[in-house]
């Protein structure tokens, strides 16, 4: 299965493609190491000039030096969750300094645009999670895998978000949900979330993370105004009448949430896994999709890049 990730490395020459199968988990976190950690550490990675089809990519990087302009996109980790993911970008910025550091909230069909190639055409089929009871367990976690879906003025649910985002089910959300368990008012963190007004036919939807062709959503709501809030919660807030209220992020105690988070990814070297599986198993079929190796000094670099982008951050 693994968690692939897409690297580019842009220029005025063209640009250079990498790929890993499982360099999604934690993308965030190695990013904050800054532009001179990390681009060598994306150009390690294997060269390939195919893509993986643009609904399984769960994190992508364009980084091209020449116009400072960082393009990323993720599925998991701390710039993706309701609680630290203000705090996450904030010290990514800080980390690129120069540089313009933009989310793409399109994943790679993003990043394929921006690089100017032809689009894969979105899948037809939509995996919606299920509805979940008010006392499910999954809410009980401090960052709850949840998109919540608002219907009008008097209707709340919590759905869990494993697969497709709500929007992309279209008006048959509305047919699907009918008789879901109700929660009245939402007070918990989110990672997505969708409010209808079947009165007026108006759709304004959100998310933490990314989808494949994100702003062609609308073509599944035909005869409704569809609205893409990207990140900003509040709108739903807002447009909910406070039926999702969500606790404000805790700025100081995100920011020192992704500091440690970043110093112990980066707290040390680490080994060739490539090299050690084909060392270990001489007469399997190794792929190259891991990742490249980190040297005590890059490892070091990359904390002392953490540290600065938190003092900026916090003003010390």
């Amino acid at each position: 299965m693994g968690n692939r990730a897409t690297f580019v490395i842009a220029g005025p020459e063209g640009h250079t493609r990498h790929r890993s199968s499982y360099g999604a988990v934690a993308l965030d976190l190695d990013l904050l190491a800054g532009s001179e950690v990390v681009i060598p550490y994306l150009r390690a990675h294997a060269p390939d000039d195919s893509w993986y089809p643009d609904d399984m990519v769960e994190a992508g990087v364009l980084a091209d030096p020449f116009r400072r302009l960082l393009l990323v996109f993720a599925w998991e980790g701390p710039a993706a969750s309701l609680r630290t993911r203000a705090a996450g970008m904030e010290l990514l910025r800080l980390a690129w300094p120069g540089w313009e550091v933009r989310w793409l909230y399109e994943g790679q069909s993003g990043l394929r645009a921006h690089l100017g190639l032809t689009q894969q055409e979105p899948g037809a089929d939509v995996y919606p999670g299920p509805a979940l009871e008010p006392d499910d367990e999954e809410l009980a976690d401090p960052d709850p895998l949840v998109a919540v879906v608002t219907v009008g003025t008097d209707r709340c649910h919590a759905l869990a978000d494993i697969n497709d985002h709500p929007v992309e089910e279209g008006p048959a959300l509305l047919d699907r949900l009918r008789d879901a368990p109700g929660h009245g008012r939402y007070r918990l963190r989110a990672d997505a979330g969708i409010h209808v007004d079947p009165s007026r036919r108006q759709v304004g939807w959100w998310l933490n993370t990314a989808r494949a062709h994100a702003r062609t959503v609308e073509q599944r709501w035909p005869g409704w105004t569809v609205e893409f809030w990207e990140d900003r919660w509040a709108e739903h807030e807002r447009a909910s009448g406070g039926r999702f209220a969500p606790p404000a992020p805790d700025r100081a105690a995100a920011l020192a949430d992704v500091r440690a988070q970043a110093l112990r990814r980066w707290a040390a070297p680490r080994a060739d896994t490539r090299a050690r599986l084909v060392a270990a198993l001489p007469h399997a079929t190794i792929g190259h999709g891991f990742a490249p190796t980190v040297t005590a000094e890059q490892a070091a670099a990359a904390r002392a890049a953490v540290e600065r982008a938190y003092a900026a951050a916090v003003g010390t």
